[in-house]
């Protein structure tokens, strides 16, 4: 881990941090919440060894990275901004791309936007779901799951702060990263206030756990939590790419118990035509059995391999 590098670089008006290590053809990974670099660690390791130069920033919002106030600052454009940014203060011209949770749906909408910068992608847990011009996306929440759904009950600037806060920073990532229901997290209000101090798994340590919660007692969530505030603000905005495909080379992987595998019509979706309609150069999607949502930190040394194998090919 000591020979990680880590810098700051300006991009798209904010100071990113960004953890680096290796030389070669660039990977370029791209975290969820609620996580930071760190999520990559262990592929930064390993994919560094085969010949790769990995890039894992924290992202607008997270850790060492700056976090604008405003929850208009989050939408998918400027995440974007603040990748193709990166890589032209870096001197990059095209990388693998790797994403997972919030990651995975910026790596889609990376692809969607600036498709001749990716060679090819890796996606984890969350599938590509074009742009419905009929309906915002948290309308269809609400609709879908209801009110307490964690996405719909984190849209009041301040709320679930304050319930994370009474939490304790600890115990909120412990019960992000351990969980293992694949229903659909609803949670009334308050829910959060009283989360149970839950036993680590073999994959996750009390060091890594305190890692996390240095970064978000010290940032807090709220840069985060902007990214579910600015969700409808991102359909308004891409609305001239309604309709469009991602036309990049793609691999797909989620894990059985997964939460995104067992939303309603996901599997259908993923299994039936849909995804491949959508994503024409999906070349490979993987099922891991018994494997939940954090599946990078879970699965560390099968989802370097599953990486590797594909990007090997270009």
């Amino acid at each position: 881990m000591e020979k990680i590098e880590h810098t700051t670089v300006p991009t798209n008006g904010i100071n990113m941090h960004i953890a680096s290590i290796g030389t070669g053809p660039v990977i370029l990974f791209l975290h969820g919440f609620p996580e930071l670099w760190y999520s990559w660690r262990n592929q930064l390791l390993s994919l560094s060894s085969l010949g790769y130069r990995c890039i894992a920033p924290d992202l607008r919002g997270f850790g060492d990275t700056d976090a604008p106030p405003s929850a208009a600052s989050y939408t998918a454009l400027h995440i974007v901004g603040d990748l193709v940014g990166l890589l032209d203060h870096l001197g990059i011209d095209q990388v693998f791309l790797v994403g997972h949770d919030w990651g995975a749906v910026m790596a889609w909408y990376f692809c969607l936007l600036k498709p001749d910068r990716v060679k090819a992608l890796v996606n984890m847990s969350v599938v590509y779901r074009p742009r419905n011009p009929k309906r915002k996306p948290l309308e269809s929440l609400r609709a879908l799951f209801g009110d307490d759904y964690y996405i719909c009950r984190f849209q009041e600037p301040g709320e679930i702060e304050e319930e994370f806060a009474h939490a304790g920073t600890a115990r909120i990532m412990k019960r992000f990263l351990t969980s293992r229901s694949p229903r659909p997290p609803c949670i009334p209000k308050g829910g959060f206030r009283t989360s149970p101090n839950t036993t680590l798994p073999a994959w996750l340590s009390e060091e890594d756990v305190n890692y996390f919660v240095s970064k978000f007692d010290n940032r807090g969530f709220t840069g985060g939590l902007n990214y579910y505030r600015a969700l409808d603000l991102t359909w308004e905005l891409t609305a001239p790419w309604t309709n469009a495909q991602i036309k990049v080379p793609v691999k797909f992987i989620v894990g059985d118990i997964d939460i995104t595998y067992h939303i309603p019509g996901v599997q259908e979706y993923i299994h039936k035509g849909g995804f491949s309609r959508d994503v024409p150069f999906l070349q490979e999607v993987v099922v891991m059995e018994g494997a939940a949502h954090f599946i990078n930190q879970e699965k560390p040394e099968e989802i370097s391999a599953h990486i590797y194998d594909f990007i090997k090919k270009f």
